[in-house]
């Protein structure tokens, strides 16, 4: 049988500590988001992960509101964000400072997360639109790749929040795998 760990056991950074922390090379922007549960779970997902920020963009809530306190738990004091009224500015800021931008969609020739490779030593933005819209298409087109969720059901789209999870994960394991790869040939 297996105990389960009480809060005070799982060796969680301190405020301070995460933000001092070493941040994974990952920025989330969220593209005209309408549900603050949705944005709330980001940031929580974002403080799992020490994702370096969030750019809550056009009509997405900011902190603080208590919807999205409340499924936030505290991650919105611990992750660094910012508001910007337009995403696309947001997206040409990121790539002048060449960080690779990664829009979330569906969309044709898009690249199945499965099959995302990602650089060593790269920065990514990760791009999720609106929960009927998705993302604008003219941020699909200022995108470096489209990265598609495989599915196989009958539904043929994810909530937002389940899809940052799903990506970051996925993302994060592998940018770990391949920055140790790489830091470790330069030996």
């Amino acid at each position: 049988m297996k105990r389960k760990l009480k809060n005070e056991e799982l060796d969680r950074l301190e405020v301070s500590e995460f933000k001092d922390a070493e941040k994974s090379p990952i920025i989330i922007i969220l593209d005209n988001i309408r549900s603050l549960n949705n944005i709330g779970s980001v940031f929580r997902t974002s403080d799992a992960f020490l994702i370096e920020k969030i750019y809550l963009c056009g009509i997405t809530a900011q902190p603080p509101h208590n919807d999205i306190r409340k499924t936030a738990l505290g991650s919105t004091e611990t992750v660094d964000w910012e508001y910007a009224e337009n995403t696309l500015e947001v997206v040409k800021k990121l790539k002048a400072k060449n960080i690779k931008i990664a829009s979330i969609e569906q969309a044709e020739n898009a690249t199945m997360l499965n099959d995302f490779k990602p650089h060593p030593n790269t920065k990514y933005a990760f791009v999720f639109g609106n929960e009927v819209k998705g993302v604008a298409q003219d941020v699909v087109d200022a995108s470096d790749v489209v990265i598609e969720i495989p599915q196989y059901g009958t539904k043929h789209s994810l909530n937002i929040s389940v899809s940052c999870g799903v990506v970051v994960w996925d993302a994060h394991n592998k940018l770990q795998k391949i920055n140790s790869k790489f830091q470790n040939s330069k030996l």
